[in-house]
């Protein structure tokens, strides 16, 4: 059977994240269920361009509108390996910390913290407030892992997109669903 993951796109900037996770989990076989905010289809057009979407949602198995909260994704019952919020609002944060589940995408997050599956948050904001920590301080204790799309200059990335690719695969391969795709760090000498 085919491993599924949903992966859920909220309005902070860094939508190519988005994009590239897509693009790892669909190129690794990995069926992807989609949701995304409004806000991030507007941050999509903006950073990566008009027909950034319509790329995201060819990627994808299943797209799910944010609102329908009667969607499979909503259901523990549902089976997926995990979830990836790419990028992570600190909107989506909170909602997702305090188990506000109003959309489907912090219902899904939700639902993966209950069912005690892998959920990989994306948190991007700089600086962050006492707020944000506290935030991400929960989650981690409810079992979420918190990624903040921190470029591994080590690598000496030429493009953003080589950052963002970089990044997309530290979230997929912390699924441990498939076979690494991050480039890992390697010592000289």
């Amino acid at each position: 059977m085919t491993p599924r993951v949903i992966l859920g796109v909220s309005g902070a900037s860094g939508a190519a994240l988005a994009v590239e996770a897509a693009r790892l989990l669909h190129d690794t076989g990995i069926a992807v269920d989609l949701t995304v905010s409004p806000m991030a289809e507007r941050t999509l057009a903006h950073e990566v361009g008009e027909r950034a979407f319509a790329e995201l949602a060819a990627l994808a198995d299943r797209v799910h509108d944010i609102r329908d909260l009667g969607a499979t994704i909503a259901s523990g019952s549902h089976p997926v390996a995990g979830m990836i919020v790419a990028p992570c609002s600190m909107r989506s944060l909170a909602a997702i910390a305090s188990g506000l589940d109003d959309n489907l995408l912090t219902r899904a997050a939700g639902v993966q913290l209950k069912e005690r599956r892998k959920l990989i948050l994306l948190a991007r904001e700089a600086p962050l407030t006492l707020a944000h920590l506290r935030n991400m301080t929960a989650v981690t204790e409810m079992g979420a892992v918190v990624l903040p799309p921190v470029p591994a200059f080590y690598l000496r990335p030429e493009t953003t997109q080589a950052i963002c690719r970089q990044i997309a695969a530290r979230a997929v391969d912390l699924l441990r669903i498939a076979p690494q795709t991050a480039q890992a760090w390697q010592a000289e000498g």
